[in-house]
């Protein structure tokens, strides 16, 4: 009879052999289990731990035109809302009750920084332009480092460049920007 090299193992090879099959089953099995989390709490209580400098940017803004819409004047709306502790989601669109809107934007904006005298600053890019969201004084300045970046989001020779006062409520329904 001939014996097979392997035939026989040590004790030690055959316990590290062991040991090393059990750590993997136990980890595989940890990789199974669902955990949850105690604390959990909704995305409706996580949104009220945003940073003071977002909480006080969200809401609408609008051009000066806004108040006499009723007048026919053009004008365009800012939609400012939460997307995490130091980002905001914004949407431009110029007015659509009576024609179709000149101007339209949707992006995300990082804060960049806050202090007295600027306020609070987000930026984001747009058309390959640094472009900066400044709210001072319920004041909201858009503007951008190339001279005419902007403009692609507009017709007709528009831009978003410019200055939008923040509403003490939200836009009317009828030109409120769909999610």
């Amino acid at each position: 009879m001939t014996k097979h090299r392997y035939s026989r193992l040590s004790f030690s090879h055959a316990a590290s052999l062991t040991l090393t099959v059990t750590v993997l089953v136990t980890l595989t099995g940890c990789n199974n289990i669902r955990r949850s989390i105690p604390n959990a709490q909704p995305k409706s209580a996580i949104q009220t731990q945003l940073s003071p400098a977002v909480q006080t940017v969200v809401g609408d803004y609008a051009s000066e035109g806004y108040n006499k819409r009723q007048q026919g004047y053009d004008w365009v709306g800012v939609m400012v809302r939460s997307n995490s502790a130091a980002e905001i989601d914004i949407k431009v669109r110029a007015r659509s009750d009576i024609k179709q809107p000149s101007c339209t934007f949707d992006g995300k904006a990082s804060l960049v920084g806050q202090d007295n005298a600027h306020g609070v600053i987000f930026q984001t890019i747009a058309n390959d332009s640094e472009t900066f969201f400044q709210f001072k004084d319920g004041v909201l300045t858009i503007d951008s480092r190339g001279k005419y970046a902007l403009n692609y989001f507009c017709s007709g020779g528009g831009t978003l460049v410019g200055e939008y006062q923040k509403l003490a409520g939200n836009l009317e329904r009828s030109q409120r920007i769909a999610n």
